[in-house]
């Protein structure tokens, strides 16, 4: 089996700091090498994963100069990337709506995984592509998409590369990007009121720079609350495992959250709002706490006990890269073995001429 796993051209495979998706598709990539199975990923030059890679962009570009230059070098990325895998790949699998819509030039079956939160306009673009194989990140991500059929496969971390950290400082800390739906001011908030310091890393996109100054940047003291920088995975390691816990008070439906599980690979109890699929990755009360309020955050971060090796083995039992890849060869071999349906929409929907 020749799986093409196609990513996008702006951030290396893996990340050297941000990039849940490049995460999953570094992991998944590898994890298809250990198996045997070879694994093509279209990424960009500067990508170190452990497999065959093809790029037409030699360089990462992130954050991008301008939105107008990032479409469209996506779409360039994108479909050189699909046609050169239709070419000698037995399945291609997609992780961006835009490359859907080359699904019809190529005979090859297709996977997407969708990494996003529910917006209804791509859930009517996705409609127009049934041929195509979903696969959700949560169960609950996949509830929101009713009209799709999708399987849902979590995303799994290589334990090995993060370090269960049994001894813990005196200090809490918030990994991820400094954005409103993040709510790092919320993570501020219950760590004063718990009274125990707050270390906070992430990037700052440019689009919520004010967001930082305002909400954020009026709380760094250096003592109490420190912003750290983005952090690369050996940073990372440190940060994550000689914290008491990571907060993630999310204002959103959050449709997996990696960092979750790389915390608790540290041996990190997460505090965090039971927003979108945050209750199918915590345990409450072996792996972290699932909060309603500020309140009931800073009260749980007082009260609350954990042993780290309990924290990491639940995660390690059900989040291993291991149980990830056997699930997606388990789906690629399923599809390749089915006999092909129609690859195209009937003819009047592909006119555009359908009610």
């Amino acid at each position: 089996m020749r799986v093409a796993l196609v990513a996008s051209p702006f951030i290396s495979i893996p990340p050297s700091r941000y990039g849940g998706t490049e995460l999953f598709i570094s992991n998944l990539a590898e994890g298809l090498e250990r198996r045997g199975i070879d694994a093509v990923v279209y990424c960009n030059g500067e990508s170190t994963v452990q497999a065959e890679k093809r790029w037409c962009y030699p360089k990462a570009e992130w954050p991008l100069a301008t939105e107008t230059a990032g479409v469209l070098k996506e779409l360039e990325h994108v479909a050189w990337s699909i046609h050169d895998a239709g070419r000698d790949c037995d399945l291609i699998h997609i992780n961006s709506a835009s490359a859907a819509t080359f699904s019809r030039f190529v005979s090859a079956p297709f996977v997407c995984t969708v990494h996003h939160a529910y917006e209804q306009a791509l859930t009517s673009f996705y409609e127009r592509h049934p041929e195509i194989h979903y696969t959700a990140i949560s169960h609950h991500q996949a509830s929101l998409h009713p009209t799709l059929e999708m399987r849902t496969i979590h995303h799994g971390l290589d334990f090995r590369k993060y370090r269960l950290q049994p001894k813990k400082e005196n200090y809490l800390c918030f990994l991820g990007r400094i954005a409103p739906m993040k709510a790092p001011h919320l993570a501020i908030e219950a760590a004063k009121k718990a009274g125990i310091p707050l270390k906070i890393a992430g990037e700052i996109q440019p689009v919520f720079r004010s967001y930082f100054d305002n909400m954020v940047k009026p709380h760094l003291d250096g003592n109490m609350v420190e912003y750290v920088g983005e952090v690369g995975l050996e940073e990372k390691n440190q940060l994550l495992g000689s914290s008491m816990g990571m907060l993630f008070p999310i204002q959103w439906e959050e449709p997996f959250g990696l960092v979750l599980i790389e915390a608790m690979a540290c041996g990190t109890p997460v505090f965090a709002f039971r927003s979108g699929a945050v209750p199918e990755i915590v345990l409450d009360g072996v792996s972290g706490r699932l909060c309603a309020s500020v309140e009931e955050m800073a009260s749980a971060i007082t009260t609350s006990s954990f042993t780290p090796s309990a924290v990491r083995a639940c995660a390690e039992g059900k989040f291993s890269v291991e149980l990830m890849v056997d699930r997606y060869v388990d789906l690629y071999q399923t599809i390749l073995n089915r006999k092909a349906g129609p690859k195209r929409m009937n003819s009047e929907a592909e006119k555009g001429t359908a009610a």
